[in-house]
Order: structure tokens, then C-alpha cells, then sequence
């Protein structure tokens, strides 16, 4: 039967897509079988059976590389090990940063209130007599009526103890020097620093000898416990060229810890000092001593060099800032000697204190002495 042009094309059509198929299918085999057997078939071409099937193989393969549940307990082992090193000291950092914050906030508040104060001498009564180095005292309200009668009329102030009661007022019992020497918490003036009631010193007598107050305290609106040691008859600056006593400078001592009763307790760390000067023209410092020395015998020329190696944020303490760690010595743990200050008298001399008595005085500036750093 005869058959069309038209018709003939497409059997003709058709037939070539029959032989296209077939070798399409032959293909596949080849390369499933190359799959199989990891070799690979020239000119082979993937079917879409062929990608279901190496899909099969591929996960196969992803299962065997999970990890295992032992490999899953050493990783979190490690990382627990890792934690358990490295925590402590990002928890300490944080701590320190924020007791920083915490010290910085409170000088601001206390030296805007003592700045509001009419004066910071004269308060409350004190009697006293000094025998040998030992004071008898018959009348003491200074330190109380300081805080009841003078700072709470300029402070918020939520409780106020007297030093038969500092407990009261979250007060420790005692701290952690920056010697790492655990101290009792003084209770007077002369416990705050023995050199306070010292009757002679380089054949210069002490013209406060005679007054050792006791302590009282308080706890600010913002949950700082604040220890006062009071001296009534504190006196103004005195010129260069006058040997002059630290002790008679001092009108009150703060030493605070900023999160009462709660630890660590540790000068430098939770627990530091404020310390106003001079009756009139009233100074307030709050210098935060270094660990230790810089040097034992460097000249003051020497000391900013020292100081920022040290630590970059370190300065050597001006004139007041080092008698107000004199008065904290025992706090501080610091050792005895004459310590440079930064202030100047004239260029050649320079302000020294005695930690041994007390005095200050000054110097020709290239006598090597020993150097404390502090931050403000």
C-alpha cells in the first residue's frame, strides 16, 4: 500500500526517536553501572534515574560522616573546660568596670555636697589627752554630729550609726588590703593610722596629738556604706619652706564600700577612700593607689614615664592625693619611706611625704625617692 510523503516522515520521525530512546536507556545502564563500580564511561549522559539513584549514594555517604555521641560529649567537654577558664575572668572585668563606674559617681556626689557645706570643721565636741602616745578621751560626738548636723543637710542619707553600731549601717568587720593582708576595720583615728596621735617626729612635734575620734557611719540612697573619721581642728595650707604635719590637714576621711556588706571587701576592688582638706577652700581627693611601688628611688621627673608604663590610665598623685594615702596607710599597705608627689613648688623643688611621721615638706627634684601611681 502506498504510503504518503507526509506519512513516511513520520514513521520516519518516529523511528529515529525509537533509536534515540533506546540509546538514551543503554546510556543509563552504562552510567548507573559506572555509579556502582566508581569508574566513569566515556560519553555516558545522566538519565533522571541515574540522579535518583546517585542521590541514594550521596546520602549514604553523609550519613557515614556524622559525628558520633561520644565525639558530641568530648566537643562540649572542651567547651565547658573553655567556658569554665575563660568566665571568671570576663565576670571579673565586668565587676571592676563597674566598681569603677560606681567610685568615679560617688566622688562626684561628695565633692558637690561638701562643696555646699558652709564649713567641715568645727562640729560636734571632742576632749582629749595624750599620755605617751596614748589618748584619753572624756567627750566624743565630732564624727556623729559631722554627719547628723553638717553632710545629711547637703546628702541623702538613708541611716546613720554610731561606732558601737557600724554593723548597723552594713560596715564589714573587716578587709583586704592591697597587700592582700586581712585588717580589722579601724574604729578611730588612731586605727585608721598610728602616726595620727604620734607626739614627736623629726624633733617637730605634732600639734594634733591629742585628738583621736572615734568613727561613724552611714549608707547613702544608693546602698554605699561610707565609714567617717573626723578631725574638728583640722587647718588651712601653709606655705612652701613651713614643715608642716599631714595629720593637721585632714578635716574628714571617707572609706566606702559600694556594696556594703557583700564581698570582696578588698581595698581597690569594692572598698577605697575619699578624703576632704582644709576647712576652707576645701580639697576632695579620691586616689586610687596602684598595686605597688613604681620605684623605690626615682626622681619626680622620672615619675609620669614610670607611671604610664605601668598602666597607661596611672599618674603620680599631686601634693593632697599623697597625704591622703598617708592617712590611709594601713588601708593601702603601703610601705614607710618618703614618697614623691607631683606638685612643684618652684622647678627645682618639689612636695615629699614622710609615711613614716607624716610631714611633708619639699626638695630639690632630682633626689630619688620612692613613687606610688594612682588613677583618679
Amino acid at each position: 500500500m502506498a504510503v504518503s510523503a507526509e506519512g513516511e516522515g513520520k514513521t520516519a520521525s518516529a523511528g529515529a526517536r525509537g533509536v534515540d530512546l533506546r540509546a538514551a536507556g543503554q546510556a543509563g545502564e552504562h552510567y548507573v553501572t559506572a555509579v556502582a563500580t566508581g569508574t566513569r564511561v566515556k560519553g555516558a549522559h545522566k538519565s533522571a534515574n541515574c540522579k535518583a539513584i546517585e542521590l541514594r549514594f550521596d546520602r549514604r555517604k553523609n550519613q557515614r560522616c556524622a559525628f558520633t555521641m561520644a565525639e558530641i560529649l568530648l566537643s562540649l567537654t572542651i567547651i565547658g573546660v573553655v567556658a569554665a577558664i575563660t568566665l571568671p575572668s570576663l565576670t571579673g572585668n565586668i565587676n571592676e568596670r563597674t566598681w569603677n563606674t560606681q567610685r568615679k559617681a560617688l566622688y562626684a556626689r561628695f565633692s558637690q555636697a561638701i562643696a555646699l557645706m558652709p564649713a567641715v570643721n568645727g562640729y560636734g565636741n571632742y576632749s582629749g589627752t595624750n599620755t605617751d602616745g596614748v589618748v584619753s578621751v572624756t567627750e566624743d560626738t565630732a564624727a556623729e554630729t559631722f554627719i547628723t548636723e553638717g553632710l545629711s543637710k547637703v546628702l541623702k542619707i538613708n541611716n546613720i550609726c554610731d561606732a558601737d553600731h557600724l554593723a548597723d549601717c552594713g560596715i564589714v568587720s573587716s578587709y583586704t588590703n592591697m597587700a592582700a593582708s586581712v585588717n580589722a576595720l579601724p574604729t578611730k583615728l588612731s586605727e585608721l593610722n598610728s602616726r595620727f596621735t604620734i607626739a614627736w617626729a623629726s624633733g617637730w612635734e605634732n600639734p594634733h596629738k591629742d585628738v583621736d575620734t572615734a568613727a561613724a557611719a552611714f549608707e547613702t540612697a544608693n546602698g554605699e556604706s561610707i565609714v567617717v573619721y573626723y578631725n574638728p581642728y583640722c587647718t588651712s595650707d601653709e606655705p612652701a619652706g613651713v614643715r608642716q604635719y599631714s595629720q593637721t590637714k585632714m578635716c574628714v576621711n571617707f572609706i566606702y564600700d559600694l556594696n556594703g556588706n557583700k564581698g570582696p571587701n578588698t581595698v581597690g576592688k569594692d572598698i577605697g577612700f575619699i578624703t576632704a582638706l582644709y576647712p576652707s577652700d576645701t580639697v576632695v581627693v579620691a586616689p586610687m593607689p596602684a598595686l605597688r611601688n613604681v620605684s623605690e628611688a626615682s626622681p619626680p621627673t622620672d615619675g609620669g614615664r614610670l607611671c604610664s608604663q605601668q598602666d597607661n590610665e596611672n599618674r603620680m598623685p599631686n601634693r593632697d592625693e599623697l597625704a591622703a594615702m598617708f592617712y590611709n596607710k594601713e588601708l593601702i599597705g603601703i610601705v614607710d619611706g618618703a614618697y614623691w608627689s607631683s606638685s612643684a613648688d618652684s622647678p627645682t623643688q618639689g612636695w615629699k611625704v614622710s609615711f613614716n611621721a607624716g610631714d611633708r615638706f619639699t626638695m630639690v627634684r632630682t633626689y630619688p625617692d620612692h613613687i606610688r601611681c594612682i588613677k583618679r
